[in-house]
C-alpha cells in the first residue's frame, strides 16, 4: 500500500529530503564485498531488479557542486498492467506513485551507506533527464534506445535512481555489450513510424514537448517494441541470426 504521507515525492520534479543519517565528516573511500553484498539484499527486500555501477563526468561534478563521481543505479522493473493502461493523467499520477514507492527506498539505501561511513546523496531526477540516462548508460548495463528509453537485459520498461557515493572501488564494468541494440533499432522504427502523438522530428529525434508520457503516461513506444513484446533474450537471438 503507498504510504500517501509521501505524496510530494515525485520522479521527474525536486526530490523532499528523507535521509534519517548524516553524511560523514571524512567518509571512507572503499567497500568490502560484504558490505556490498549486504546493500545488494537490501535492494533485492523492495523488489529492486538489480544495482549497476557508473561514473560522473568533470562537468557534471562541476555544474552541480558535487565532490565525487563515483555512481550507483537502483534498477526496478514497472508493472505491466500499469504500462498497458490508456494513457491519461490519471495514469501519469500512478506512474509516479509507482516512482515514489521505490523512490522512498533510496533514502534507505543512502542511509546504510552513511551509517556504515561512506558519502551517499540521491542525485535527483532532472527536467531534462538525457544526462541521467547517459550516466547509465556510461554503466555498461544498458543502452539507450531509438525511442529515447533506457534499455536494461531484464526490460524496456525499467525505472531507476541513482546514489553518488564516496566509494571508489565499486565494480565498474569496463564494455558494455549492448552495443548491438543501437545497429537493431536503425533497421526497426516501429516507436517512429507508431508514435501517436507524432513526437519525433525529421531527424527522428525525441520533441519532449510533444511525447506526454509524462503528462499522460503514454507507453506507447514501450508495448509495440521488440524488447518489450519479446524481451532482450530473444531479440539478440534473432539479431545475431540475421548477421549470421
Amino acid at each position: 500500500m503507498i504510504n500517501m504521507d509521501f505524496k510530494g515525492f515525485r520522479y521527474h520534479k525536486p526530490l523532499p529530503n528523507f535521509y534519517k543519517t548524516d553524511n560523514p565528516l571524512t567518509p571512507k573511500r572503499e567497500i568490502s564485498d560484504d558490505l556490498l553484498l549486504k546493500l545488494d539484499n537490501l535492494a533485492k527486500k523492495y523488489n529492486f531488479t538489480g544495482i549497476s555501477y557508473s561514473k560522473l563526468s568533470d562537468d557534471f561534478k562541476k555544474d552541480f557542486n558535487i565532490d565525487f563521481d563515483n555512481v550507483i543505479i537502483f534498477r526496478f522493473l514497472m508493472k505491466n498492467e500499469l504500462i498497458k493502461m490508456e494513457s491519461s493523467p490519471e495514469k501519469s499520477k500512478l506512474m509516479d506513485m509507482e516512482f515514489q514507492v521505490y523512490g522512498i527506498h533510496i533514502y534507505e539505501f543512502a542511509d546504510f551507506l552513511r551509517e556504515n561511513g561512506f558519502q551517499a546523496d540521491l542525485l535527483h531526477p532532472f527536467d531534462d533527464d538525457l544526462s541521467l540516462k547517459s550516466i547509465a548508460m556510461q554503466s555498461g548495463d544498458c543502452i539507450i534506445t531509438r525511442s529515447n528509453i533506457c534499455l536494461f537485459k531484464e526490460g524496456l520498461h525499467n525505472g531507476f535512481f541513482m546514489i553518488h557515493t564516496s566509494i571508489d572501488n565499486l565494480p565498474f564494468k569496463n564494455e558494455n555489450d549492448m552495443l548491438w541494440v543501437k545497429d537493431f533499432c536503425s533497421t526497426c522504427g516501429v516507436c517512429i513510424e507508431r508514435c501517436p502523438n507524432d513526437a519525433f522530428d525529421y531527424e527522428e529525434n525525441l520533441l519532449r514537448k510533444f511525447c506526454t508520457a509524462h503528462r499522460e503516461g503514454c507507453s506507447e513506444c514501450i508495448l509495440i517494441c521488440p524488447f518489450f513484446k519479446r524481451g532482450y533474450d530473444k531479440v539478440k537471438r534473432r539479431y545475431d541470426g540475421m548477421k549470421k
